[in-house]
């Protein structure tokens, strides 16, 4: 795959990232969205793709990049197609540590060690070239504002942006609640990131029992399409403000 281009975890992580503060916005779901990025990632390079709402392996050859290729080996040894809310939902949390350090070894951050209070040791992280994430947030600006259909890069990182709860960091207050909307509304240009995004926000929310099968057995019947959110119906009750786009073949 080489070092040419960032990755989809790459980008996510540095979007995460507050350059004021040096920490992560939404930390406890950023390692559900950086999960579901490694399977686009994984997707855009031809090695999975979309069974349904499963993942299947179609080519297991190395991509060059360890990180993703410890989860194309994790998912070539599962041995057929996996639900992407299992996936997602499995016992590998602390992705964000992991590319945090990547991301320092890559030299695209670096590492502050401070204090909390004076006493906790915490470290912090800055970005190295600010460039980076200021281009990264120019893309989703551009699909914003323009309307215009993004690359399936862009639309998904936009749809895990959203899965997250990153568009409150990036679109904050009244002043950005349009801009948080079409930034949702962007998951509708890409199947995989439509896919593993909504996977991000089942496992949020707790909805991880088997899908309901259809009539004549086999895959799962596609899940009907969700409608708004009326007021004082409580949250997890359905994904709030999410726009179900047609069902992934």
């Amino acid at each position: 795959m080489g070092r040419s281009r960032r990755t989809l975890p790459e980008e996510l992580l540095l979007l995460a990232l507050d350059p004021a503060t040096g920490t992560t916005a939404q930390p406890q779901s950023l390692d559900l969205g950086l999960a579901g990025a490694q399977l686009v990632e994984l997707a855009l390079a031809g090695r999975i793709a979309p069974d349904g709402d499963r993942i299947a392996v179609i080519l297991p050859r190395p991509t060059g990049d360890p990180t993703l290729d410890t989860a194309l080996e994790l998912l070539r040894r599962r041995g057929s197609p996996v639900r992407a809310v299992n996936w997602i939902g499995g016992p590998r949390l602390g992705l964000r540590q992991t590319y945090l350090a990547h991301l320092e070894r890559c030299g695209m951050v670096h590492a502050v060690e401070s204090q909390m209070c004076g006493v906790l040791p915490t470290t912090r992280y800055q970005a190295t070239d600010n460039a980076i994430s200021r281009e990264i947030r120019a893309r989703l600006d551009s699909a914003i504002r323009t309307g215009v259909p993004p690359d399936p890069r862009t639309a998904a990182l936009a749809a895990l942006a959203h899965a997250v709860g990153l568009g409150k960091h990036l679109y904050p207050g009244n002043e950005g609640r349009s801009a948080r909307s079409r930034l949702r509304d962007l998951i509708r240009h890409d199947p995989m990131g439509g896919l593993v995004a909504h996977a991000v926000l089942d496992v949020q929310n707790g909805v991880t029992a088997q899908p309901r099968r259809s009539p004549g057995g086999g895959r799962p019947a596609a899940r009907p399409p969700a409608v708004a959110q009326p007021a004082g119906v409580p949250a997890g009750s359905r994904r709030a403000g999410m726009i179900r786009t047609a069902a992934v073949r």
